[in-house]
């Protein structure tokens, strides 16, 4: 494996499913040695989730080592201290207290090793008179604000068809981490990094706080555009349809052109941004017949011609199509132990020094048992066994 930019640190990964598991994987492909706790028998859950054959645990369990232990048992709690004095991080995404009742709690494990980092995903943080709440990344959006401006403005809120909300916050507990490391190296010591699900989510939420408290607006659902941005929206083809975003104003005179109406590029009813904001609807209106007239592809070789922004919007297979995925490598071919043709999306973002790579995709149960505990812990194969048959690991 390539050298990553977190070779050399260690990451214990305790949790399941997605708010904490993705912030571990970012980490592994990044050259991080993470070593995931899971159920012995169970397993994480997300080892059963997808979209009929479970495929999702191959991903965000990729460049991962499996051990199995049972940490509701105090000799599983034992052992867990043991791994957490040879590590630089602790990742866990269980209900706030939850650690602190199998005396995991961030106490214990400082006074164990001053410079762990422990990173915290839940859904309201581990302060405030929520924190004890089940939360999962669907109520974060909801809470976070997320929710409310996601769909058609006739219809019930909606969601982006992905957990979004888990990924953010297990992105920012990422972000968490790297900063914590680098406070580390200044000083020696480790803190926690706390990553609420909703206020992940809030960050993301632009402008609509003080556009609430400045001047009374909310905003609403929308559906396919941004109000006051335009034109920036899906336009029909004679074949399908392109997404077009010519919303600056010297774009917008470009995109006048290559439709063939220069003048509109100078027309007081559109050389602004504030003025195509006014009349976005009549713009959008104007576009889509010129577009309808033209297949997706003669729109797309007329925008790249005039420099102006615009795509197809892509499923799986136009990605594995598309020669500049290719030209970057942004989807990649593994072995899997069950799977012909297994591909995922490749590491992001890229480095030009430690570029990160993906080794393996996720593993087996307990598929590293024999490595951590003996090599890393030093358990004798009769102590291993005898844990083994007691439902410890």
């Amino acid at each position: 494996m390539a050298q990553g930019a977190l070779d050399g640190l260690r990451l214990i990964e305790m949790g399941q499913l997605i708010a904490g598991p993705f912030c571990g994987q970012l980490m592994a492909d990044h050259g991080a040695e993470v070593i995931k706790i899971e159920p012995p028998g169970i397993g994480d859950a997300m080892r059963n989730w997808g979209q009929g054959i479970p495929l999702w645990f191959s991903v965000v369990a990729r460049n991962k080592k499996s051990i199995t232990l049972n940490l509701r048992e105090k000799e599983g709690q034992a052992i867990a201290r043991q791994l957490v004095a040879k590590a630089d991080f602790l990742l866990e995404n269980f209900r706030p207290g939850t650690l602190e009742r199998w005396n995991l709690g961030w106490d214990e494990l400082h006074a164990l090793n001053e410079a762990l980092i422990m990173i915290r995903v839940s859904g309201y943080g581990q302060t405030g008179p929520y924190s004890s709440r089940a939360g999962y990344g669907g109520i974060g959006e909801a809470m976070g604000g997320m929710r409310y401006v996601a769909g058609e403005p006739d219809r019930p809120p909606s969601r982006a068809g992905l957990s979004i909300g888990d990924s953010l916050a297990a992105t920012y507990a990422c972000l968490g981490a790297l900063m914590a490391l680098e406070h580390r190296h200044k000083t020696g010591k480790g803190q926690v990094v706390d990553s609420a699900i909703y206020e992940a989510v809030l960050a993301m939420m632009e402008s609509t706080v003080p556009e609430y408290t400045v001047t009374g607006h909310i905003r609403e659902r929308t559906g396919s555009i941004l109000p006051k941005i335009a034109p920036s929206n899906v336009y029909p083809t004679s074949d399908g349809s392109v997404l077009v975003a010519g919303n600056q104003d010297s774009v917008w005179k470009r995109m006048a052109t290559m439709m063939g109406m220069p003048e509109l590029g100078d027309d007081p009813r559109y050389n602004s941004h504030v003025a195509r904001g006014e009349r976005q609807a009549e713009l959008d209106q104007l576009i889509g017949e010129w577009t309808s007239q033209l297949t997706s592809k003669q729109v797309l070789d007329l925008c790249e011609e005039h420099g102006v922004p615009a795509g197809n919007i892509y499923r799986a297979p136009e990605m594995l199509e598309d020669p500049h995925f290719a030209a970057r490598e942004a989807i990649v071919a593994l072995p899997h132990p069950r799977h012909e043709n297994f591909r995922m999306q490749n590491v992001a973002p890229k480095l030009s020094e430690t570029p990160g790579e993906i080794e393996w995709v996720g593993p087996e149960l307990g598929q590293h048992n024999e490595e951590i505990y003996g090599a890393l812990l030093g358990m004798d194969s009769a102590q291993r066994s005898d844990l083994e048959q007691r439902g410890i690991i």
